[in-house]
């Protein structure tokens, strides 16, 4: 089962190296990894999605990660009230006739248009992953000539309890 693990680490040189190098030595497959400043200069969050037998192998990665030294704080958001986006540009083969064509597949994706040449044009979509996946599919036919996609980027929704968001926790845009 795919699970998505957050930990907030200190922003120090080698700290990537020795966390990937924890989830080789335990046999755990990273399906897509980010790492970002935080709001503190001196801390840096990494967003894990990862794909886990059961439930016992998601504790003793929390577990694990936690015991490292750089490591503030390690949550496994996957049944928690989030937020979770990705990033894909996709290169489509592209002439003059089919471009007003993909320009009406891809616009219900919210995603947009950011280059065009002769052969080919340029989509950057934003959203969760199966959002891209569905949208890859349906431009497939086109000709697809390059994907790069960022991987899973997320974390909790804040409180609704003081926090002002109580009108407005109904429904997000992907």
């Amino acid at each position: 089962m795919k699970r998505i693990v957050t930990a907030t680490v200190n922003n120090q040189p080698g700290v990537l190296n020795r966390i990937t190098g924890l989830f080789t030595r335990r046999d755990y497959n990273i399906e897509s990894i980010t790492v970002g400043v935080t709001e503190n200069p001196s801390i840096s969050r990494m967003t894990f999605v990862v794909n886990v037998d059961d439930e016992t192998k998601t504790e003793q990665l929390t577990k694990q990660l936690n015991k490292q030294i750089d490591v503030i704080k390690v949550q496994d958001i996957t049944d928690l009230p989030k937020i979770e986006r990705e990033l894909a540009l996709i290169k489509v083969v592209s002439n003059p006739q089919t471009r007003s064509e993909l320009a009406g597949i891809i616009d219900p994706f919210r995603a947009s248009i950011v280059d065009v040449s002769r052969d080919s044009l340029v989509v950057q979509v934003t959203g969760d992953s199966q959002k891209i996946e569905a949208l890859i599919e349906l431009i497939r036919p086109y000709g697809i000539k390059e994907i790069a996609r960022t991987g899973t980027t997320a974390f909790t929704r804040g409180s609704k309890k003081g926090s002002g968001q109580e009108k407005s926790q109904g429904t997000y845009a992907n």
